[in-house]
């Protein structure tokens, strides 16, 4: 069975995932957070999905399963996956969202919330042993429909996003909504047009797309230019299948890195501890007055490091990742507002905090990103590439210094390398190139910095082929 917890939740291919899996994986959920005292007997246990073709029969199975075992199901809908987390923070109740995110369309994944939040590395162990003891669930037949709580969640999560600009922020800006198969797409255009955006929706599918925020399709890049010049837009916004990962592109239609979102919502926010994956940008550091800590690539890392951060005492605590999703620890106040903690990836915030951050300099995108002069950063992955090879891959390249140095010798001289996830490799020129398997899909990832754009995307090109060789010597 493909079925395994990756970077954030369990991922899958659909075939596996909708059937007596889902149950199986459901009842080990609620069995631990039963164990560890965050359901009682009778207790509500909260479901969301997005557009997925499996998705509905996936989300109905978890809900039999949760009934037969005797506590409550309600019914999020189709909702960002922040959204779902936000209404769990105030039911005080545990939660499932059925996504895949970014991955192909024959994927699919469960994500798990204990009822103060994503659930831990910790977590995740006790629910595979407890899915592997049990061996295997029949699927339990659905005695009645669940609660319904999906105008309570788009209600909530709106109110949240109103606070988080003054109302009319962004009049005068005419902005796109790429909204695909997104579940964000309309609260996106909503949330816009209250703000006092021009908006024009684009590209809405029946169908699902897999859209990775991280590394955008050529194809996606090609959309996202046309729209703009055709448009005459000032930015493009859009996001990732379950909405916790932003995609915010310039009036040319390019796309500004996560990292950098993260980085300016950091500042939007007035942050004191900045928690972020080794692979975001390096210039992080140098960027603002807060405190940086690295961690591995994943939300659930990214949490263990602003827990740790809060356990210490410190305040204003956030996180972000390279993809852009932004995940709050402390309470932040926003003039008048207070913006409670939200412990998982969220699109929204960093999109209106950088949309608000340029209005307020009275500067395009384009300029706004111009002015953090980062080291120019480009990622890019191989799908469909083999576990097995990454795994070879990666141990012929920690073996030894020798195999490290003649692999990169195409590219440079090696200098420092890190280790925390994946291999990330200073060169002696002072560029840095990353490899790094997915930890949730058959896909090998690849990461770089460089003096300039050119420079970056050569870097990346040539980092893909010496993988795509070792594939060919070693498949």
């Amino acid at each position: 069975m493909s079925l395994k917890f990756g970077t954030s939740g369990l991922r899958g291919l659909s075939v596996d995932l909708n059937g007596p899996a889902s149950a199986l994986y459901t009842h080990a959920f609620i069995t631990h957070m039963r164990a560890i005292g965050a359901l009682k007997p009778g207790g509500l246990v909260l479901i969301g999905r997005d557009f997925r073709e499996s998705s509905p029969a996936i989300a109905a199975i978890c809900a039999a399963t949760i009934q037969a075992s005797g506590f409550t199901a309600m019914d999020c809908g189709t909702i960002p996956t922040p959204a779902l987390a936000l209404m769990a923070l105030a039911e005080a109740a545990p939660a499932l969202m059925i996504t895949g995110s970014h991955i192909p369309a024959d994927r699919n994944g469960i994500k798990f919330y204990r009822p103060d939040g994503e659930i831990d590395k910790e977590d995740e162990q006790a629910i595979t042993r407890l899915a592997a003891e049990t061996g295997h669930m029949d699927l339990p037949r659905v005695e009645a429909a669940a609660r319904n709580g999906e105008l309570e969640a788009r209600r909530r999560f709106m109110e949240r996003n109103k606070a988080l600009l003054p109302e009319g922020a962004l009049a005068g800006l005419r902005i796109g909504v790429y909204q695909h198969s997104t579940v964000a797409r309309d609260l996106f255009v909503d949330l816009l047009r209250h703000f006092g955006a021009e908006v024009m929706p684009l590209g809405r599918s029946d169908h699902f797309i897999p859209v990775d925020t991280e590394a955008v399709s050529p194809e996606t890049l090609a959309l996202l230019k046309q729209w703009a010049g055709a448009h005459r837009l000032d930015a493009i916004v859009s996001a990732d299948g379950d909405g916790d990962r932003p995609l915010l592109a310039d009036e040319a239609g390019v796309p500004l890195r996560g990292d950098l979102l993260g980085l300016i919502t950091a500042q939007f926010l007035k942050a004191g501890v900045v928690v972020t994956p080794v692979t975001s940008n390096s210039g992080i550091e140098a960027a603002g007055s807060y405190r940086t800590i690295r961690t591995r690539v994943g939300s659930p890392f990214v949490i263990a490091g602003m827990a740790e951060a809060v356990r210490a005492g410190h305040e204003r605590v956030l996180g972000f990742e390279a993809n852009g999703g932004l995940l709050t620890a402390s309470r932040f106040a926003i003039g008048n507002a207070l913006i409670e903690p939200l412990p998982t990836r969220d699109c929204f915030l960093p999109t209106f905090a950088v949309l608000q951050a340029a209005a307020l300099a009275g500067k395009s995108l384009k300029a706004l990103a111009v002015d953090y002069h980062l080291p120019f950063a480009d990622a890019d992955r191989l799908e469909h590439f083999p576990l097995e090879v990454s795994a070879a891959l990666m141990a012929h390249l920690r073996r030894s210094a020798t195999n490290l140095s003649s692999f990169l010798a195409p590219v440079g001289i090696v200098g420092a390398t890190s280790d925390i996830d994946g291999l990330r490799v200073t060169l002696g020129n002072g560029r840095i190139i990353h490899f790094r398997p997915s930890g949730n899909a058959p896909e090998m990832r690849c990461y770089v910095e460089a003096e300039s754009l050119d420079a970056a995307r050569d870097l990346l090109s040539q980092g893909l082929g010496l993988i795509r060789n070792f594939q060919q010597n070693h498949g």
